[in-house]
């Protein structure tokens, strides 16, 4: 294992020329990366700032290249990076920095200096001193704090050491991973567990990382094809907005080779229509967490098994009940991922025991096993809707209303009943465009829509509520908000 700094410094080392980071018109070789990131650490230390120290990094989406030297910078200093994404309120900031005890800001051109720090520096000018060498800290030194998405409550502090961000890092430039491509494409923003893989990548991977500030599907598609871009990443919504844009008809995708979907489960549906558009590409499904990361399933769709988020491709997977105590095939329980290098929540020891048990964690999601020891999620434990004698899953009914020729997506939540306690409320945005499936948000009702489900499920399962929007509510990692979802309902149940 080794550090960060010491992967960027083999990386310069081995191909100094080679452009790590593309973004628009400015391009970052592995040898400035490190030579910048030298002057960042050196600005830092000369300025007081101490091993374990923690720097918070406001940076922008079309800051990648500057946020990746001063994070490694950070690093180099034997900091703790703190990235921040300029999609989150500044309520929030203010918590990131009240929470980790912050030392120091850093932070790009776009964004103002968040206050009641010690000190913030504009990353402008901070990368241009001079370079000297730095001792390098222990493996098992804190690195990162990623704040999770808070999409159930407010955001944790995900603690990960150096051995944990570099774990199955390749030492062999031969066996580097995506070898197949000489890019690959992400819009993630910073701050979010898929931007962290992806900057990652960046440093351990073959291809040059391509990077869009932020997603369109014009624009991303464009970009495959002006690139030659063999692997593309994506969320969920932005797999649906690229089909929806029909930007396959319009660009020539051929060279995509590899998709990869994460952050939350692909639909079958979207599935099978990405591979009807990218005939070339291998659609990989990936489950992990901000929490259990790098442990992550791995799941090449499979018409056969189009639900499964498949077997355990870092780390170990089990279904487990509440106490941790494994469960036989196809029973169904908790979903636990197990890194060899754990994460741990920074500063509150209670979650951490709730959450983080002897290098395995409590993923707060249901699912069994197949025989295989395929994973298939039956919802998330929060999401399960307990209406009357029925426990329903979430996913099962946003599935099957994926498969509704007018719906491009779907979100399913639970609504309070006096009777049965709780019943089904679906949010659905309609698709547009010409031809036969060229309804307007008017013509998805809730008779027309449970009409479509009653071939899908069962009568407990159908909604009984449906919001009909223009965009669902997400967060900057691409996750519904379903708690915002709820407030857009009525208070007064319509006539069907």
């Amino acid at each position: 294992m080794t550090t960060i700094p010491g992967v960027l410094a083999a990386r310069a080392a081995e191909r100094p020329d080679k452009v790590a980071i593309r973004h628009g018109a400015r391009t970052l070789t592995f040898a400035d990366w490190a030579v910048r990131s030298g002057a960042v650490a050196r600005a830092l230390v000369e300025r007081g700032l101490a091993p374990g120290q923690r720097v918070v990094l406001p940076f922008a989406g079309g800051e990648w290249i500057d946020y990746a030297v001063a994070y490694c910078g950070v690093l180099a200093a034997r900091g703790v990076a703190v990235p921040v994404s300029d999609r989150i309120g500044r309520a929030e900031i203010r918590h990131v920095l009240e929470h980790s005890g912050a030392a120091a800001v850093v932070h790009g051109r776009e964004l103002a200096p968040p206050e009641g720090v010690h000190w913030a520096l504009p990353f402008e000018g901070l990368d241009a001193g001079p370079t000297a060498p730095l001792a390098p800290g222990p493996t098992g030194d804190l690195a990162q704090l990623l704040y999770t998405s808070g999409t159930t409550g407010r955001p944790k502090a995900v603690a990960a050491s150096h051995a944990n961000l570099t774990l199955g890092f390749a030492t062999d430039p031969r066996r580097r991973p995506l070898g197949h491509s000489e890019h690959f494409l992400h819009a993630f923003p910073i701050g979010t567990n898929a931007g962290q893989a992806m900057l990652l990548n960046a440093l351990n991977a073959h291809p040059t990382a391509l990077v869009l500030g932020r997603f369109t599907p014009g624009r991303f598609a464009r970009l495959i094809a002006e690139y030659e871009v063999g692997s593309v990443f994506v969320v969920p919504a932005m797999a649906i907005e690229l089909l929806s844009a029909r930007a396959h008809e319009r660009h020539d995708l051929s060279c995509v080779l590899l998709l990869g979907s994460t952050a939350a489960a692909l639909p079958p549906a979207v599935a099978r229509e990405l591979s009807e558009a990218l005939p070339n590409a291998t659609i990989v499904n990936y489950y992990t967490s901000t929490e259990a990361a790098p442990a992550q399933t791995t799941m090449v769709f499979d018409p056969t098994r189009p639900a499964s988020l498949g077997r355990a491709a870092a780390g170990d997977l089990r279904i487990a009940d509440p106490d941790g105590t494994p469960l036989p095939a196809g029973q169904v329980g908790e979903v636990w991922l197990r890194s060899p290098v754990p994460r741990a929540y920074f500063g509150d020891p209670a979650a951490s025991g709730d959450v983080f048990r002897s290098g395995w964690v409590r993923m707060g999601d249901l699912g069994y096993l197949d025989p295989d020891g395929y994973l298939h999620l039956v919802d998330r434990d929060s999401d399960v809707v307990k209406s009357g004698a029925f426990k329903v899953s979430t996913l099962q009914v946003e599935a099957a209303l994926h498969e509704h020729p007018d719906v491009v997506e779907a979100a399913v939540f639970g609504v309070d009943h006096p009777v049965l306690g709780m019943v089904l409320a679906a949010a659905v945005v309609p698709r547009k465009g010409s031809g036969p499936n060229a309804h307007g948000p008017a013509e998805l009702t809730l008779r027309a829509v449970r009409g479509f489900l009653a071939d899908h499920l069962a009568e407990h399962e159908l909604p009984t509520r449906l919001l009909v929007l223009d965009a669902l509510p997400r967060n900057a990692g691409g996750k519904v908000l379903k708690r915002e979802l709820r407030t857009l309902l009525p208070e007064r149940e319509p006539r069907r």
